[in-house]
């Protein structure tokens, strides 16, 4: 069911993205979608117990989360933008190693968070270790954010609880 569900999910991806709808494309599209499964689907849904109508609510929030990180990502370019070229405000950078615990449980999800730090401007993920991540963030207002509304917006897109992380 997860391998059906993953070609799907693959060839909609490459119809969307490719933007061309003829047979060859198409085709193509089909080829591509059936090895990136055949070659990966025990990579992307190793938690088999869930069941494929969560899957989808999962695969439902994710724009949202997207939407929420491309802002996230602007706001982030603005602040080291501010920080590189103001004089005033380079006393704010004070460059840190951050180690907090996300509570995550699949990798899956720890890689999700991971990249959406990673992605932030100002911050890179540098390890992970059980749930607990060592980020590099380039000043405290960097920081904030991750910690608390980043982890509970992932844990959010796959539907687990968003009480307080310690």
């Amino acid at each position: 069911m997860y391998r059906i569900l993953s070609f799907f999910v693959l060839l909609l991806t490459w119809i969307i993205l490719s933007g061309m709808m003829d047979w060859f494309h198409f085709s193509l599209g089909v080829i591509s979608s059936a090895l990136v499964t055949w070659w990966s689907s025990d990579m992307l849904f190793t938690d088999r117990g869930i069941a494929p109508h969560n899957r989808l609510l999962q695969f439902c929030r994710i724009p949202g989360y997207l939407f929420w990180l491309s802002w996230q990502i602007v706001l982030a370019n603005l602040h080291v933008l501010r920080l590189a070229f103001s004089p005033g405000l380079r006393k704010q950078m004070e460059p840190q190693l951050v180690r907090f615990s996300s509570g995550l449980t699949t990798d899956f999800q720890k890689f999700v968070l991971a990249q959406s730090i990673t992605l932030t401007p100002g911050t890179v993920t540098m390890k992970i270790e059980g749930d607990e991540f060592i980020i590099h963030a380039i000043s405290n207002s960097s920081v904030r954010g991750l910690t608390g509304s980043m982890v509970k917006r992932v844990r959010r897109v796959f539907g687990e609880s968003v009480e307080p992380i310690s």
